[in-house]
């Protein structure tokens, strides 16, 4: 069991107080491989994790955006791994040739690796870079070195990062404001997508609707779509973003959502102490890490558990976090393709002046209302996410991920825990449950419990999650070919081009 909390100093120091280019001595007194946390790929994770909390205290939340850092981060650490593998071929970095096998030693795989890693994150969360240095002196390793030499692990680890860089440059992300239709501002609307619903104007309740937020000193402002032009972002291990497109949601007078709006209704108005905790810890809250985060956290569990090699998890990293990342492209494809509403219009719509019972926002609990008046299970400053519902990011991601986890373990066994001490803490202050352990017993069901958690705190309908769920696990499996072309099995590429 462990409590989710960033503890991000002292997570970070005691990364630090590691002797980090380790050799562990058995009871015989030999050198053997450092495992688990110890092992310089885990060390690398916690350093991303870090750093993509920080980006949510700064930025606020983007998932997609931090999906694609952390997705590209594992790629760069991969691609200057391989170099020093058997087999592995890597993705982005071109005229490097493999090492010899005399120097295909541990040592090396770890600089190469950490220039990879230091490199590719100091691009991509630029605002610790700091951090990162910092971490490279208590390696012992040189944050300054730029050798491009080929021969060597360090010149191979920039290389690596550079490559990966230089690829991914006007890949559809806008990271540096130049898409045709920008203006010069990283992740500006170049595709122009204009919602047809405003805040103050219903045009269509099939179509999403911003909503106004508290800014938390007593005004409100509507957030705009969040990265509207993700759908147009080059994939990694997939042939295109649609390539899964879900089928339409459920028309605006079918039965069907009928009974999935009043499904959500139902749950919310009963949400128990332990699903309230489910909805906060799958939300995350203060540092959230998002998604892909989360789904990184979940996987350096199983490098604990497993107590895995650096050589293990450079490849566990590398096929869960491009699941992740190809994940959001997928979701936003089906996204922005249907535009559709999310509960807290669809709520309104049908139940508008009839009296309906639910929770009445922070302070109130559950109650009588009009219809019109229902919200999500969120604190005010953030009362649902920025963009249209169908299909659920969280389903997406979570069935990916827990998916991706499945086939790389060989087991759908997970077996870990987490404790929830204030349940209600980050939505009802005022309202604070008691502590719960939520149990993760299977990759699949801690996905499945990421989705249902979404319709429980009202954000989502069935159909999102559902579709969600079942689009996640179709980009893992896509993906997984494209790992074992890239871990050089030859047996599963050949079954991929079948």
């Amino acid at each position: 069991m462990k409590t989710y909390k960033f503890l991000f100093k002292v997570l970070f120091f005691s990364i630090l107080s590691v002797n980090t280019f380790a050799q562990v001595k058995d009871n015989k007194n030999q050198i053997k491989e450092p495992t688990g946390e110890n092992n310089m790929a885990y060390k690398w994770s916690q350093i991303a994790v870090i750093a993509t909390g920080n980006d949510t205290d700064r930025f606020k939340p983007r998932p997609t955006v931090t999906s694609r850092f952390l997705g590209l981060t594992f790629v760069a650490v991969f691609d200057a791994w391989s170099r020093y593998d058997q087999k592995a071929i890597p993705v982005y970095l071109k005229n490097t040739e493999r090492r010899p096998n005399k120097e295909q030693t541990l040592k090396n795989k770890e600089i190469a690796i950490s220039y990879a890693a230091y490199n590719a994150l100091c691009e991509y969360y630029f605002s610790d870079k700091d951090l990162f240095a910092a971490f490279m002196v208590k390696l012992g390793l040189d944050p300054n070195d730029k050798s491009l030499d080929p021969k060597t692990p360090a010149g191979i680890g920039n290389l690596a990062a550079k490559a990966v860089i230089e690829a991914r440059k006007h890949d559809g992300s806008n990271q540096y404001g130049e898409e045709n239709g920008s203006n010069g501002t990283p992740y500006f609307n170049y595709v122009n997508y204009n919602p047809v619903n405003s805040p103050d104007e219903m045009k269509d309740v099939a179509h999403w609707q911003p909503k106004y937020f508290s800014d938390g000193k007593g005004g409100k402002f509507a957030p705009g779509c969040a990265t509207p032009f993700w759908n147009k972002v080059k994939p990694v291990g997939l042939k295109s973003g649609d390539q899964f497109r879900p089928i339409p949601p459920p028309a605006l007078d079918s039965e069907q959502l009928k009974n999935e709006v009043k499904e959500l209704l139902d749950l919310q108005y009963n949400l128990t102490n332990e699903q309230k905790a489910l909805v906060e810890f799958m939300r995350d809250g203060p540092k959230s890490v998002q998604q892909a985060g989360h789904w990184l956290k979940f996987a350096e569990d199983v490098s604990r558990r497993d107590n895995h090699t650096l050589d293990q998890d450079v490849k566990m990293f590398f096929y869960n976090q491009v699941t992740a990342m190809d994940c959001f492209i997928a979701c936003w494809d089906t996204k922005m393709f249907y535009d559709f509403a999310r509960p807290y219009a669809l709520v309104h719509y049908y139940y508008k002046d009839q009296t309906i019972k639910a929770w009445g926002g922070p302070g109130f609990g559950n109650i009588e209302m009009k219809g019109q008046d229902w919200r999500p299970y969120s604190p005010d400053i953030f009362l649902c996410p920025a963009f249209p519902g169908y299909v659920s990011g969280h389903s997406t991601i979570s069935g990916g991920c827990g998916e991706a986890l499945k086939l790389w373990t060989g087991s759908d066994t997970f077996g870990e825990s987490a404790i929830c001490s204030t349940p209600g803490s980050m939505t009802e202050p005022n309202n604070i449950g008691k502590p719960v352990v939520l149990k993760f017993p299977t990759f699949t069901e801690t996905a499945n419990m990421a989705g249902i958690s979404r319709v429980m705190g009202g954000y989502h309908i069935q159909a999102d999650n559902v579709q969600g769920l079942k689009l996640g696990r179709n980009v893992a499996h896509e993906v997984w070919k494209f790992y074992n072309k890239h871990i050089g099995n030859k047996t599963m590429e050949t079954i991929a081009e079948n």
